[in-house]
Formats: C-alpha cells, sequence, structure tokens
C-alpha cells in the first residue's frame, strides 16, 4: 500500500433490515422490505433475498410487491436505526484517530501513518470484528489509497466481508465493473453513458477526458478520475451537528398573523432543503416567538425523523397556533430543528410516494444550480424581510 493514505471504508450491511432482524429473529433467512406500506410508497431498503428478485433501495413499493409478492413488507424505525448508527459511532470513535461518518451507516477511516505499528489490513479487521460482536450487526469494509476505491471495493465484498486493493492495482480492479459502480455514477448519468456504449469503468478509462468534459461538464472530468483510480479527497473529521436553526428580529415589532406564518413557512422549508443537504433528518421541531416586551417563549414537538418540507411546514404551523396565544406585537420569530442524525434519504422513504420523491429531488436541483431561493412555495415565496406580503 502507498505509505502516504490509506483509507478504509466501512458500511453496515442492509442495516435498516439487519437492525429489524435483531428485533425480530424471525424475519431471518426471509425477503424483507422496509418502507412506507401504501400502494404509492417506495422502499427504504430491502434484504438479499428480497434483491434477488429485483427489488432495490427508492423502488415503487407497488413494484417490488410485484417482483416479490412473498416478501414481508415492514414499517421504519428510526428511532432504533439511530440507537445502533450510535453504537457504531461510539466504536469507531474510540478505535481510530480521523474518521468521517457519511451516513447512519456508512464511515470513512484514515489509518495513514498507522502501518509503521500495525498492519492496516489487520487493524481493520480487528474493528470490523469488534463491531459485529458488539452489535450482532454485518459490516463490510474495503481498504485501499483513498474513498472512491476503498468504497467500491466495500460493494465488492458484501455481504458482511472485506477486501484490500493494493497500490496500484486500483486501475485493473475497477476496469472490469459496471459503470453504475462509481460513486457519482447515479442512473441518468448511467443511462447516458450506456446510450454512448459506455458500459464497464474500463471504457471509461480510455476515454479522453475531454470528451467526458464535453458530455458531462465538470462532472465528466471528475468521473474520469474516480474510473482510473484518483481521488485525492480528504477523509473529513466528524462532528455531530445537533441541530440547525433560523430566526428573524423584525425592524417594527408586528401583530400580522398572515404575515408570520408565511415566514415560518419560508424558514422551515429553507432549514428542510439544508438538511436534505447534509443527509440529515430531524426528530425534534421547535418554535421560538418573542414579544414585543422581550418576553421569550418556545414550544417543540418529537416527530418521526424526516427532512420533508411538508410535514415539517405543518409541525411550524401547529407550534405557531398553538405558542401564539397573547395577542401581542411580535419583536422575533425562530425556527430549530434538533436530534439530528445522518440519514442518507432526501425525503422519508418510510411513508413517501414516488411522485412527492421525484419533485423534492427535481426542486434541490433547481436550487443547488440557481440558489435556495430559486423555487419556493407560493404561501412563502412573497414575505420580505420586516414587511408583511
Amino acid at each position: 500500500m502507498d505509505a502516504t493514505r490509506n483509507v478504509v471504508h466501512m458500511d453496515l450491511d442492509s442495516f435498516f433490515v439487519s437492525v429489524s432482524r435483531l428485533e425480530h429473529p424471525g424475519l431471518n433467512g426471509k425477503p424483507v422490505i422496509v418502507g412506507g406500506s401504501s400502494e404509492r410508497g417506495v422502499v427504504a431498503a430491502c434484504s438479499y433475498e428480497a434483491r434477488a428478485y429485483g427489488v432495490h433501495s427508492a423502488m415503487p413499493m407497488k413494484l417490488a410487491r410485484r417482483l416479490c409478492p412473498d416478501a414481508l413488507i415492514i414499517r421504519g424505525d428510526y428511532e432504533r436505526y439511530s440507537h445502533y448508527s450510535d453504537i457504531v459511532t461510539e466504536i469507531v470513535r474510540e478505535e481510530v484517530p480521523v474518521y468521517e461518518k457519511s451516513s447512519i451507516d456508512e464511515f470513512y477511516i484514515d489509518l495513514s501513518g498507522l502501518e509503521r505499528f500495525y498492519g492496516c489490513y489487520s487493524f481493520a479487521t480487528s474493528l470490523r470484528q469488534r463491531i459485529m460482536k458488539e452489535t450482532n450487526l454485518p459490516i463490510s469494509f474495503g481498504l485501499s489509497q483513498n474513498k472512491t476505491v476503498s468504497k467500491v471495493a466495500t460493494g465488492e465484498a458484501k455481504p458482511n466481508g472485506q477486501l484490500k486493493i493494493d497500490f496500484g492495482t486500483e486501475k485493473p480492479f475497477l476496469a472490469p465493473l459496471p459503470v453504475s459502480k462509481l460513486p457519482g455514477a447515479g442512473e441518468k448519468t448511467s443511462a447516458l453513458l450506456r446510450s454512448m456504449g459506455v458500459e464497464k469503468i474500463v471504457t471509461l478509462q480510455e476515454m479522453p477526458v475531454k470528451l467526458l468534459e464535453k458530455v458531462l461538464g465538470e462532472s465528466g472530468v471528475v468521473l474520469w478520475k474516480k474510473a482510473n483510480g484518483i481521488d485525492n479527497s480528504p477523509v473529513e473529521p466528524y462532528n455531530e451537528r445537533k441541530s440547525i436553526s433560523t430566526e428573524e428580529t423584525f425592524d417594527s415589532d408586528t401583530i400580522d398573523i398572515p404575515f408570520l406564518k408565511s415566514l415560518l413557512v419560508k424558514m422551515a422549508e429553507k432549514l428542510a432543503y439544508q438538511l436534505r443537504g447534509s443527509n440529515k433528518l430531524t426528530a425534534c421541531v421547535t418554535v421560538k416567538l418573542r414579544y414585543t416586551n422581550f418576553d421569550t417563549h418556545t414550544m417543540q414537538r418529537r416527530i418521526p425523523y424526516t427532512s420533508n418540507d411538508h410535514t415539517l411546514m405543518a409541525i411550524a404551523r401547529e407550534l405557531f397556533d398553538k405558542l401564539y396565544e397573547r395577542r401581542m406585537l411580535v419583536r422575533l420569530l425562530g425556527i430549530r430543528f434538533s436530534h439530528l442524525v445522518g440519514g442518507g434519504h432526501q425525503v422519508n422513504l418510510f411513508e413517501d410516494s414516488e411522485e412527492i420523491i421525484n419533485l423534492y429531488q427535481a426542486m434541490d436541483r433547481i436550487r443547488q444550480r440557481f440558489g435556495d431561493t430559486a423555487i419556493q412555495r407560493a404561501v412563502g415565496a412573497g414575505v420580505r424581510r420586516g414587511k408583511s406580503i
């Protein structure tokens, strides 16, 4: 291995299903689908037994049931998922010098420098064994010189395995794999490349980088580098962010209730977009109100983990209606989302329909390209700072 970089990618296998099987051993060995129970819901996760029938995450539940009619469908329990994720995170924190928690069930670990004292592969093996022993959860890892190759290696090691890619062998390892195995090569990008006759990573490796840049823009250059095993991105030290919030103090105190509610909706929409952008979910909403005499009051509610605009905005409005009861001028209005966890889902896959998921993803793509105010709900779009609509 390269003496300067040793990067491990660890991923808990079928995490939602595995946690559910700990709680309900009768699910072991059976095709299991986690997600919304309605016909218009989508798959949040599925077992390897269900995947054998072609089921995968984010698939419409109606199609998943058609592909695997004998599957056991269970609702997600993010409280339990968060609990087990915290246990694994604490083990990783105790054992390694630098780690990045990229989602609720996924970690990057930088072991660079440890090869002088330990064998990095042996160290990662011991860490994996400890996690499995203390949680009874299956987990896989890949070890290489960078994050991209290690993540792909983890995918090849699953289920419940481990794989080391030696320095200098990255390109031959990646070459025979489908393009869709590369991080960042989503469904649309993979479909576009297939239409160009690009099925395997080896073809990407051999293509002129300028051609990929012309077709895919800057992301084409990044994809070409990943295909060639080039990734200099660092393992970002993990710091758990427990809450996000925003508030506004008005130029003039107001009693304009429609304005206050519209502003609250706009604030909730903005924070929900931030949650999805950082792959986070919230389980608690707090509304803050300060009256003209500086009396400050808050009200909060615990909720199932979500990052949905429409869910969070509705709860914010309900809290405001309960909180605002003095009929006095308001000086400040604020909202906070707390009890955050890494999610990896842009929306709540346990409840939402495919149409809702597609809508949120389309809105977020517009915001990413043109700014976070490029598209807003009409109820909040007319709000101006310090003024009613």
